[in-house]
């Protein structure tokens, strides 16, 4: 079994910056990627940034310049550095990672979600 684990989010000002932390734990044999996706209410979730073992990043044209994503393969965790927030970055964030487990089944586990507010 493999969990995820979030933090950081929380209430910012418009123009502000947040740092989202998400760690997975449990039976892992190899993380393949992490990413961070948003998802407003009544809406389908969406990427923000992903990120492979290798280093390779992903964003979406959204948020490309504002967030940066990293990882630390050592403990598992991958993180998002988001800057000039602004109001429509209010969702709920949610990291995912694409893992094989210690059986060698591969499968994604999702975050629980950390809320994001940005205040106008």
């Amino acid at each position: 079994q493999v969990q995820l684990v979030e933090s950081g989010g929380g209430l910012v000002q418009s123009g502000g910056s947040l740092r989202l932390s998400c760690a997975a734990s449990g039976s892992i044999f190899a993380i393949n990627d992490m990413g961070w996706w948003r998802q407003y209410p009544g809406k389908q979730r969406e990427l923000v940034a992903s990120i492979t073992t290798g280093g390779s990043t992903n964003y979406p044209d959204s948020v490309k310049g504002r967030s940066t994503i990293s990882g630390d393969n050592a403990k598992n965790a991958v993180f998002l550095q988001m800057n000039s927030l602004k109001h429509e970055d209010t969702a709920v964030y949610y990291c995912d990672t694409d893992v094989t487990a210690t059986s060698r089944a591969r499968f994604v586990v999702w975050g629980q979600g950390t809320q994001v507010t940005v205040s106008s």
